[in-house]
């Protein structure tokens, strides 16, 4: 249990990566854990769809970059981009596939790979390319981007500490 809390608690946002491939049975325990994930009523809505294929990974990495008018990898290097999307038909989805995204997170960080919550899945997948890859996955327009994981083992200047809790951020009702 103290080992829960710990990871909990040093989990750390990584925003540079090494080019070294996660084995993939880590990766795998990774995104079982992410399928564990609570959801409303037990729906089950999110898909996680993981991406390893340079191709595809840097093609996504451009449609996200070209959201924000940018010129760069939103996805710091990082190999690995999981695509987290959730059935809108259920109406829990946006939760369940936060809940799924903190899960993989969380145990990439237990199994000592890096990770960051990366935003504009949403954007991206409502794109005509974006819209043809999700066709190309299986996924009907029922489903929408929650949000991508990116995985990998990060360059130590990748990672911050943590910034002190702010005040109140616990207010407790007795």
């Amino acid at each position: 249990m103290k080992e829960t809390i710990q990871d909990l608690k040093s989990r750390r946002s990584c925003r540079a990566y090494t080019d070294q491939k996660i084995e993939e049975n880590v990766l795998d325990q990774s995104l079982e854990a992410g399928s564990y994930a609570p959801s409303g009523m037990g729906k089950q809505s999110a898909v996680m769809v993981c991406i390893e294929n340079k191709q595809v990974r840097d093609l996504v990495a451009q449609l996200n970059a070209q959201i924000m008018n940018a010129d760069i990898d939103p996805f710091y290097g990082a190999g690995v981009v999981v695509v987290v999307f959730a059935d809108t038909r259920v109406n829990t989805y946006r939760d369940d596939g936060n809940l799924v995204i903190g899960n993989l997170l969380n145990a990439a960080h237990a199994l000592g790979v890096d990770s960051c919550y990366i935003y504009r899945a949403r954007e991206v997948f409502k794109t005509p390319k974006g819209k043809e890859l999700m066709k190309e996955w299986g996924l009907s327009e029922d489903y929408e981007g929650i949000g991508n994981v990116i995985l990998g083992y990060g360059k130590p200047e990748g990672k911050k500490e943590a910034a002190p809790r702010k005040e109140n951020y616990i207010i407790k009702v007795r």
